[in-house]
């Protein structure tokens, strides 16, 4: 088992990140089992931002920063209080440093977050990369009772209902799950931007130190696509055509005047 890499070279090479897909028997269809992370710099590893921010002090700080905004953000987000889930889920959303992991159901997207994220002048100077992951293959990692909840629920991936409705603690996840398994989260539409976004969240637990380790001996359909910094205007613009972009992932003013800022940009 390991992730295959798959360097993409030409634009006509990103077709095979947007047509995989799977044929059901159930629903005699063809249906993508596949999830999506784009990073603008090809040589940066799948880490999480609690992990990034904290380092080796992540589990000794996790709750605190989740008590604390629990506390400061009570007003405004009565949602979160008294469930860490929610807590984490809109933390996450807002910038706060978290265990969980963004990813998307759209291809589209992740090519969108691909080409963002970096200072425009440094746009040429980094391969970017999709990183690209089949969520049926990880479900057939998940537990025994983990899995029993999903088909219980007839649901592809976890919510924060069910996770509450089946009593599962962040702490009882953590020693379920060690360093073999995690779930996905598909978190409430809390606002437009999350539904634009196709957006779902992994949970890391604590145990799993590196992901790109678990996928790469867990997991046979992982890939890793390289895109060649030689191409990402060209895919920008593509992105583009499709209506792909800041408008619609950050939809508002903040959106809009970050789409205009690159669209405006001079290259020379």
């Amino acid at each position: 088992m390991s992730v295959e890499i798959i360097r993409v070279d030409t634009i006509d090479g990103l077709w095979q990140i947007i047509k995989n897909s799977k044929y059901d028997e159930n629903i005699k269809r063809k249906r993508s089992r596949y999830l999506y992370r784009g990073i603008s710099d090809a040589d940066f590893k799948l880490t999480t931002s609690l992990a990034r921010n904290c380092k080796g002090q992540s589990a000794r700080l996790e709750k605190s920063i989740l008590r604390n905004f629990e506390k400061y953000v009570a007003i405004s987000e009565p949602y979160i209080n008294g469930s860490l889930w929610k807590q984490m889920v809109v933390g996450q959303h807002h910038g706060l440093p978290t265990r969980l992991m963004d990813w998307t159901y759209s291809p589209l997207i992740a090519m969108h977050f691909s080409t963002s994220g970096i200072l425009m002048d440094h746009f040429e100077d980094k391969d970017c990369a999709i990183w690209e992951i089949d969520i049926v293959e990880i479900n057939k990692l998940l537990p025994t009772e983990y899995a029993a909840h999903l088909n219980k629920h007839s649901a592809f991936l976890f919510t924060l209902e069910i996770l509450q409705q089946e009593n599962i603690s962040l702490d009882k996840y953590d020693k379920d799950m060690g360093a073999d398994s995690l779930i996905f989260i598909e978190p409430p539409t809390i606002d437009q931007r999350i539904m634009n976004q196709f957006a779902y969240f992994a949970v890391i637990p604590q145990q799993m130190p590196d992901i790109e380790t678990f996928l790469d001996r867990y997991t046979n359909n992982s890939r890793k696509y390289i895109i060649s910094k030689d191409i990402k205007w060209e895919m920008r613009e593509m992105l583009d055509k499709l209506n792909t972009n800041e408008r619609i992932v950050y939809p508002g003013v903040d959106g809009l005047c970050k789409w205009l800022s690159r669209h405006y940009y001079v290259t020379e």
